[in-house]
């Protein structure tokens, strides 16, 4: 475990969790926030410990619309499109209104840690609609399998910031822009095994 800042030095997105699995954690403009069970989105300083986090300096380099009524699960494509490439590792901001979006959150763990198949069962679900939110995360190519689960993996925060999580699902509005960096420069903070 190492603490957050050691990980996240000089970056301004990115995802991950605590200690025993103890929350979300999101960070957006550099502002890093823990979002536990109830769904609210706190400010952090960074001293927490992470057993995992990814961030990055984000600089877009491509940006385009999302189609009104694009799903979470469909926008893998439109990433795929504004990185021109299946592989690597791309940072992603998606922000704009949602018809539709659920975020989530899991309690905290103690020895013996569970799978984290059993982990998710006891999640806490956030269902929202017709909110503003930014969403943030990484898309990791099949070549990158072992630095992160292949696909798209996003937390966000509502604009007001009162709600917040990892995003379980999401339905586009009329104003959603998907934004995407490809990166080598993915800070990725793991645990040693």
């Amino acid at each position: 475990l190492a603490p957050i800042t050691s990980a996240s030095k000089g970056t301004t997105l990115g995802l991950g969790t605590f200690d025993n699995l103890d929350g979300e954690l999101v960070m957006v403009g550099g502002t890093m926030y823990r979002i536990s069970t109830d769904g609210t989105p706190v400010v952090i300083d960074g001293s927490q410990s992470t057993p995992w986090s990814e961030s990055v300096k984000f600089t877009p380099t491509a940006s385009g619309p999302v189609p009104p009524g694009t799903t979470c699960a469909n926008l893998l494509a439109g990433v795929n499109a504004l990185a021109k490439s299946d592989e690597g590792m791309v940072a992603v901001r998606v922000r704009g209104t949602f018809s539709d979006l659920t975020f989530r959150s899991v309690p905290a763990q103690t020895v013996p840690y569970p799978p984290l198949a059993q982990v998710v069962a006891k999640q806490t679900l956030f269902p929202l609609s017709q909110k503003r939110a930014v969403l943030v995360g990484f898309r990791t190519g099949a070549d990158l399998a072992g630095t992160g689960a292949p696909g798209l993996h996003l937390h966000g925060l509502t604009a007001d910031r009162k709600a917040g999580g990892h995003v379980v699902s999401c339905v586009a509005g009329n104003d959603v822009h998907l934004s995407v960096q490809r990166t080598a420069g993915v800070q990725v903070q793991g645990a040693a095994h």
